[in-house]
């Protein structure tokens, strides 16, 4: 339990510095009590996944009378990823307690994850060893952030940072409802989230063609059953849909234990020669 204690927290997202989401996020938690450092996007980066800035310098400043008093804020020409190391490196002192990213302003679920430049962000501070959480408002359109950063402030408070088995990369989704309307919490798995996709063709005013990736969402795709966890936890998509907060644990370890094993076991006889 983390009531009692002011922890040293490092915000990013992918919306960028200027959007709602991380504003209220990173004011909620300074009013509690928190030391709050942001350090995000100069603009929107979404669906940039892990991507990093190699072959440009990055650019970054502070930002200031956005957010409140006491949050020390900077921007960066960089992506999500970006953002969090350079924090880490050449912002902050010393490790912060909690790398958190968002609020992002829409949904990360299922298979979302791959693409998110708010998980990223979260991932990256995992991969440093500091316990890791992405916070999304599933909806495109409301802006109403609070109660997704209230939970925030309650999961952080709850949270016993030391007990882990291993820094925990956490994905929380927030229906956008009232928070009487929220059905509860629950831990859940990754689910599959698809979309029917195509390149839309379009002109210019100059009359040269361009493409527009366009699709709908295909969310009721049947999901096996994790042998590695109890059969009655629903994947995120399942949950959101009947309005509960849900947070499903992460890694970044990609490794297909299952098809390493057929494969170890068939003792491929491949000549390399």
């Amino acid at each position: 339990m983390n009531e009692d204690k002011n922890l040293n927290i490092l915000i990013s997202n992918d919306d960028g510095v200027f959007a709602l989401g991380v504003r209220t996020l990173a004011d909620t938690l300074a009013k509690a009590g928190h030391h709050v450092t942001v350090v995000c996007p100069d603009r929107e980066r979404s669906a940039t996944g892990h991507g990093l800035t190699l072959h440009q310098p990055l650019r970054a400043q502070e930002v200031e009378s956005i957010f409140h008093p006491l949050v020390t804020a900077w921007s960066c020409s960089g992506t999500p990823a970006d953002c969090v190391k350079f924090a880490l490196s050449a912002v902050l002192e010393t490790k912060p307690d909690l790398v958190l990213s968002g609020i992002n302003h829409g949904p990360n679920l299922g298979t979302d994850v791959l693409y998110s430049g708010t998980v990223s962000a979260a991932m990256e501070g995992t991969l440093e060893g500091i316990p890791s959480v992405a916070f999304s408002l599933v909806s495109f359109t409301n802006n109403e952030f609070q109660v997704a950063a209230n939970f925030a402030l309650k999961l952080i408070n709850q949270l016993d940072i030391n007990q882990f088995p291993k820094p925990a990369l956490l994905s929380v989704n927030i229906p956008a409802v009232a928070q009487s309307d929220i059905a509860g919490v629950m831990i859940t798995r990754q689910g599959l989230r698809r979309y029917i996709e195509k390149f839309e063709k379009r002109y210019d005013p100059h009359g040269k063609s361009y493409y527009w990736l366009v699709g709908e969402i295909i969310e009721d795709i049947p999901q096996p059953e994790d042998p590695n966890l109890p059969p009655h936890i629903l994947t995120d998509v399942q949950a959101i849909r009947d309005r509960y907060i849900t947070i499903t644990p992460l890694q970044y370890n990609l490794t297909d234990a299952v098809t390493a094993k057929f494969l170890y076991n068939h003792k491929l006889n491949i000549d390399c020669s």
